[in-house]
């Protein structure tokens, strides 16, 4: 396990130096909400930025907060938090975007706080059969076991799917002038 402070990997850093060193597929950015520990695979994220001022953008589901301009580029932001039907909380000075690119296309995922890149083999993974409701796909990719903790890894793909249309819009316009 390591901790952010041993990879050197907070807001406003990027993944490029760990992207470089380490075994990607059994790297995950943990995070945190409501308490409990969640993950998303390395490769997806981009960078963790500090909260920036929101754009809200009109009807679109309420856990799709808006908009961000981040160095010209149009990113979609996801409260994972709302995602999932839990209660909102405002946000402080912990909560940061994960920027991450998924399927091509850029996308924030507003958490309650990065914990930690772990290392999660694939033998201490369970898959999420059985975690779904009847003929959804989940967004639980897994839960991954590290010592004691149980961490909730989710399917960045899954979880954002809602979002294609919103991406695909954004897409178009991800160039903003500056």
């Amino acid at each position: 396990m390591q901790s952010l402070s041993e990879t050197s990997f907070g807001p406003n850093d990027s993944v490029g130096d760990l992207l470089a060193t380490e075994n990607l597929d059994e790297m995950y950015l943990c995070f945190s909400l409501c308490d409990e520990e969640y993950a998303v695979g390395i490769r997806q994220v981009a960078e963790i930025v500090g909260l920036p001022r929101i754009m809200a953008v009109p009807d679109l589901p309420d856990y799709i907060r808006g908009v961000i301009n981040l160095r010209g580029k149009v990113i979609p932001l996801l409260d994972v938090r709302l995602r999932f039907r839990m209660p909102e909380r405002a946000y402080d000075e912990r909560t940061v975007v994960i920027v991450m690119d998924v399927d091509g296309a850029p996308i924030g995922l507003i958490v309650d706080g990065v914990t930690e890149v772990d290392e999660i083999p694939a033998a201490q993974m369970g898959r999420s059969k059985g975690l779904s409701q009847r003929g959804a796909k989940s967004a639980i990719f897994g839960l991954g076991r590290i010592g004691e903790r149980i961490i909730v890894v989710l399917d960045a793909s899954v979880l954002t799917s809602d979002c294609e249309i919103v991406m695909a819009d954004v897409a178009t316009a991800s160039e903003v002038p500056t």
